[in-house]
């Protein structure tokens, strides 16, 4: 079973309502993010490290935006 925390912030990368090229991004943190949850310890630094990577794929989404 997925913590709180976790399942809070796995919500913010799902991507089906991106346009195809933004997907292909926001697919590869998805992918991290779901792999950290799976095999990392839950606590503080999991959450943290999530947050961060939910920061980074956003960053990276708006660089493809003109």
């Amino acid at each position: 079973m997925i913590d709180e925390p976790a399942a809070r912030l796995l919500k913010f990368f799902q991507y089906a309502h991106l346009p195809d090229h933004l997907q292909k991004i926001s697919a590869e943190f998805k992918d991290l993010a779901e792999w950290s949850v799976e095999n990392v310890q839950p606590g503080a630094e999991r959450t943290v490290g999530l947050r961060k990577l939910l920061e980074a794929k956003d960053c990276m989404v708006r660089a493809q935006l003109p």
